[in-house]
Order: structure tokens, then C-alpha cells, then sequence
């Protein structure tokens, strides 16, 4: 039996790490929520999250600079990594050095959601 996939989400927003941790369990997922970004390393060594979900907007951190440096680091360089914005519409800098897999503005369809991350990690 394969075991269950972990997934982090980190957002500042406690509704929508209530809801996304309710909808992914659901979907069969363990999911572990993080508030805030700069707990984000020792939740990563903690937990070992086969993906990252990430608010671009935590509170006085940017997802951006979040990603980029988990992405630098060899033992979480290869975790997929999605970030979600209510207020970034432009993915142009999903090419740049370090930048996550997949981006997501909100509000965000839970279907389209459930195919981003089903395909992350199947990759």
C-alpha cells in the first residue's frame, strides 16, 4: 500500500488553513498547516511534505523568497512547491532560478486545485 502524501500548507490566513486542511484530508492527503513563514525550515525537517502549498502574502514575508530559499537547500531543493496570491495575477517569474512549480491566484477552483497538486506529485 503507498503510504499517504504529506502536504504543508503555509498561509497567515487561519480560514483558508482550516478549509485547504479539511479538503485535502478529505482528499486523502495528511496535511500539516503552518501560520507563519519563518517556522517554515523546522516544520520541513519535522514533517518531510512530499508538497508545499504557500501563500505568496505572509504576514511580513514574501512566498517568493520563502520558495527560493527551500529550493536552494539540498534536502527540500526537489519538494513541489505551490504558491496561491489573491494579489499576484502574473506568473511570468514561475521561469526564474528557484521559483516554485506551480501558481495559483485566488480565488481558486478546489477542482483545479485537486489536478495542480495530483500533478505535482505525480511528477
Amino acid at each position: 500500500m503507498e503510504k499517504e502524501k504529506r502536504i504543508l500548507v503555509v498561509d497567515d490566513d487561519p480560514g483558508i488553513l482550516e478549509m485547504l486542511g479539511e479538503v485535502l484530508s478529505y482528499y486523502g492527503y495528511k496535511v500539516s498547516t503552518l501560520s507563519r513563514g519563518d517556522k517554515i525550515f523546522d516544520r520541513i525537517n519535522e514533517y518531510h511534505p512530499d508538497l508545499i502549498l504557500m501563500d505568496i502574502m505572509l504576514a511580513g514575508m514574501d512566498g517568493r523568497t520563502i520558495c527560493r530559499d527551500i529550493k536552494s537547500v539540498e534536502n527540500s531543493g526537489n519538494i513541489p512547491i505551490i504558491l496561491i496570491s489573491a494579489s499576484e495575477n502574473d506568473a511570468s517569474w514561475l521561469n526564474r532560478e528557484g521559483a516554485p512549480n506551480d501558481f495559483l491566484p485566488k480565488p481558486f477552483d478546489l477542482d483545479f486545485l485537486m489536478k495542480k497538486i495530483e500533478h505535482q506529485l505525480a511528477a
